[in-house]
């Protein structure tokens, strides 16, 4: 199965919105409905984060997500396991494209083969590796290509020069940081997307979403004037954080009110 095709059409119909979920905040059951929530409420994407001790991208309120799927008891094998019964349900398989968010270690202490290999078994379309630098991406490229992975750069206003080649040797799609520092620090964008949306596709014609700081319809419908498709994270954690393992309607209803603004622009 091409998966980086599916990538591309999450962002065939209109602009795109991509939430985040950490997998197994507060447990995989919930994860799970929380997933089927999105999707039934017009995500078109979905970011799956596979939980670090260590999130040096992160900021306090991702980082809390991460220590409590820890806590809970979370594997890469039982996040796998998870996605494979939402892509092979017999009654209602989950479609969309999703891509998960993890660190190299977690990659290399899995074994970078074996771990790509298995996202390409279960259907997971691509990988965002936050502290992998662009000069080392081979470490991952070739295999990602191996198995049909999409290895998803990112492109921050701190990419400056080298903001063209990273672009030109992009897969799936493009992530563009919409503010300086940590992710899931629900902050308004301090970046000129604009121009830096207009680099990107000088040099791709890979779509372009931009985040992850977004938190409310009004700001996704200003940034997606200028980007494919709008990531948020900051928002979705803090109302996983409020209420738990019934966290999937809210979190349904905030899916559907920030897909229902990007369809008007």
């Amino acid at each position: 199965m091409n998966k980086t095709h599916k990538i591309a059409d999450a962002f065939a119909a209109g602009k795109a919105f991509i939430p985040f979920i950490t997998c197994g905040d507060p447990d995989l059951e919930t994860t799970k409905e929380i997933i089927r929530s999105m999707a039934a409420n017009g995500a078109d994407l979905i970011e799956l984060g596979i939980p670090f001790s260590d999130p040096t991208a992160e900021g306090p309120i991702l980082q809390s997500a991460s220590l409590r799927a820890l806590k809970g008891g979370v594997t890469t094998d039982k996040i796998f396991q998870m996605v494979r019964e939402l892509r092979e349900d017999a009654c209602a398989p989950v479609n969309l494209p999703m891509v998960f968010l993890t660190y190299a270690n977690v990659i290399f202490s899995y074994d970078a083969e074996k771990f790509i290999r298995s996202c390409s078994e279960i259907g997971i379309n691509g990988l965002i590796i936050p502290d992998l630098p662009f000069e080392e991406k081979g470490e991952f490229s070739d295999i990602c290509q191996k198995y049909d992975v999409a290895l998803i750069s990112l492109i921050a206003p701190t990419s400056a020069n080298r903001t063209a080649m990273i672009a030109r040797t992009a897969q799936g799609f493009v992530y563009i940081v919409s503010s300086l520092g940590v992710s899931g620090t629900d902050t308004k964008s301090d970046t000129d997307i604009s121009s830096l949306v207009e680099l990107v596709r000088e040099n791709t014609s890979l779509p372009c979403a931009a985040g992850p700081s977004v938190s409310t319809p009004g700001q996704a419908a200003m940034l997606a004037q200028h980007a494919d498709g709008i990531m948020t994270d900051a928002a979705i954690i803090k109302l996983i954080e409020k209420h738990g393992r019934d966290a999937a309607a809210p979190v349904g209803e905030y899916v559907k009110s920030m897909k229902e603004a990007l369809l008007c622009v």
